[in-house]
């Protein structure tokens, strides 16, 4: 290779396409001597190796990793509905708790920060199931379980409330029934509190709606068909490409033989139910809350199943899973959707 010396003690390598030889060694062969601006390979060092001495100390270059980060939606799983066989409406169960760095994030708040990870670590992704339903009789209902990704735990939905009981405390809170007890409360940026069942003693009397991701479940309103307590909406996220709503409240139970189902809040809060209708379960993998009973001698509605949805550029993707996510892909980036617990490796 032909070196010319050019102005600025610079050397130019002219058009040669091959490449420049640096001295190599161990770190005990480094010579003893040097000046600053030495620059040598350490056949040592494990990453990278080239170093170079900076009039005191031998430093590394370190090559530029771009940083693997990632944007995610954690949502738990939601409450079951209250039951009871008394003349009294039972509280929907609540939303689980809805976290997310890519939109509005749970309690109307803003987005979280996304997350950096460490390139060859192994993240466990846990779904959060939905609480089981009560069975008939004078029972609260369940609550859902946690959904974790990483550092970013999503509390699990409160459950509604039964026969003169409270509603449970949650990422939204389970509403309480018409006559006794208190709805249950929220967790602060991941869902709202539960709804009062009404107050009084004229029949229908119905409970309190179940809290939502975006909004506090209604309270009850005796004798006054439609005046349900509707469970709290969810909110609704494109993270995946498309906009889906998820976790709404479940609606609270009627004590009345009109057939009239209370809605559930949007993004698949379960209907409450009266003497006649049953209550249904809040719909899976949107971690909403199921619907409270009137006294029909069935089960309340079950809560739904959570969700983990991770989003991050194709090219920082690893293509290694655990759990089958459903893979998809949206412009530049690589959604991975998880239904069920697995891991990912970044």
């Amino acid at each position: 290779m032909a070196l010319t010396k050019v102005t600025n003690d610079l050397l130019d390598l002219g058009s040669d396409t091959s490449a420049l030889g640096l001295p190599s060694g161990t770190t005990a062969q480094r010579p003893s001597n040097p000046v600053e601006g030495t620059l040598r390979h350490n056949s040592e060092i494990d990453e990278t190796k080239l170093e170079t001495f900076d009039g005191t100390d031998w430093r590394k270059i370190n090559k530029f990793v771009a940083p693997l980060t990632v944007d995610y939606l954690v949502v738990a799983g939601g409450g079951s509905g209250g039951n009871n066989s008394d003349d009294l409406g039972a509280g929907g169960g609540g939303a689980g708790g809805y976290r997310t760095s890519y939109g509005t994030s749970g309690g109307n708040t803003s987005a979280e920060d996304s997350l950096t990870l460490t390139s060859g670590s192994i993240y466990t992704i846990t779904v959060g199931a939905g609480g089981a339903s009560a069975p008939s009789g004078q029972h609260i209902g369940n609550n859902g379980n946690n959904s974790v990704f990483a550092t970013i735990t999503s509390i699990y939905g409160g459950a509604g409330a039964g026969y003169y009981q409270s509603g449970q405390n949650g990422g939204s809170g389970g509403g309480s029934t018409n006559y006794g007890g208190v709805p249950g409360t929220g967790t602060s940026g991941q869902g709202f509190d539960g709804g009062n069942g009404s107050a009084g003693n004229i029949n229908p009397k119905v409970g309190g709606g179940g809290g939502g991701a975006s909004q506090i479940g209604s309270t009850g309103v005796d004798n006054q068909v439609g005046s349900s307590g509707f469970g709290g909406n969810g909110i609704a996220s494109t993270i995946t490409g498309s906009s889906v709503t998820r976790a709404g409240g479940g609606g609270a139970g009627v004590t009345a033989s009109i057939n009239y189902a209370t809605p559930g809040g949007s993004g698949g809060g379960g209907y409450g139910g009266d003497r006649g209708f049953a209550p249904t379960n809040g719909s899976a993998n949107t971690g909403s809350g199921g619907g409270g009973t009137g006294g029909t001698g069935t089960s309340s509605g079950a809560g739904g199943s959570g969700i983990v949805i991770l989003r991050m550029p194709t090219a920082n993707y690893s293509g290694t899973t655990t759990g089958t996510p459903t893979v998809t892909t949206n412009g530049t980036d690589t959604i991975l959707t998880y239904t069920s617990s697995g891991t990912y490796t970044a």
